[in-house]
């Protein structure tokens, strides 16, 4: 009988490590917080502990650097790794972690693959020369690291495209961007992710990560 006892006191010591292990299992923190724009059907996710930026620090950023996101029916929302979140690290050489931003516009007409590749930032080299023609944009030093045409179905097309610039001063900072449009060339899809390179070399397999979980489903 003792012997029966403590064969069932043992599977019943063992239930009860599985149990504490599930409920262990069940309150771990999430691994990532997912995004939408349900209204345009478009998906991104991003690490748990990255914080989101205000709308309102996101509208002045974007205001001060003189764009027009934000407004005429746009979605935008930004994401930072940074202990202390800003939304100043949207465009800034002081990323030292990495950031997220992604946007959803209408399109007043098609754009071709190259020109959707020059989308906020340019990629091609006529874009970059007419950047340049300008005399206003301040980063130097292009360093092209993947350029794909990417299909993900039901009509959606674009590009994903992952360089390098450098800012006034020398720091070098990657990019990696996804842009893509819909079937019938009336919205566009952006997701762009970013930090200092040394930063983005250590996180790449998470930045590559958030870019490849960047979904549209064409209406």
């Amino acid at each position: 009988m003792a012997s029966k006892t403590s064969r069932i006191g043992g599977v019943l010591g063992g239930l009860g490590v599985l149990l504490a292990a599930g409920v262990a299992a069940g309150c771990a923190a999430p691994q990532f917080t997912y995004i939408a724009d349900s209204s345009a059907n478009t998906y991104f996710k991003v690490p748990y502990s990255w914080h989101q930026i205000s709308g309102a620090s996101l509208a002045a950023q974007l205001k001060s650097l003189g764009s027009t996101l934000g407004q005429s029916g746009t979605w935008d929302i930004a994401y930072d790794a940074a202990p202390a979140p800003a939304a100043v690290h949207l465009s800034s050489p002081s990323a030292t972690k990495p950031f997220a931003f992604a946007f959803v516009a209408p399109l007043s007409q098609p754009l071709s693959d190259d020109r959707l590749r020059d989308v906020l930032l340019p990629v091609t080299s006529a874009g970059r020369l007419a950047e340049a023609q300008g005399g206003i944009f301040p980063l130097t030093h292009f360093h092209l690291l993947r350029d794909k045409l990417i299909k993900p179905g039901q009509g959606v097309h674009g590009v994903a495209d992952t360089f390098e610039y450098t800012y006034p001063g020398g720091i070098a900072d990657t990019f990696g961007k996804v842009v893509l449009t819909n079937a019938h060339s009336t919205l566009l899809y952006v997701l762009i992710v970013h930090c200092i390179s040394t930063c983005y070399s250590q996180n790449r397999a998470q930045l590559d990560t958030i870019m490849s979980s960047f979904t549209v489903r064409s209406p």
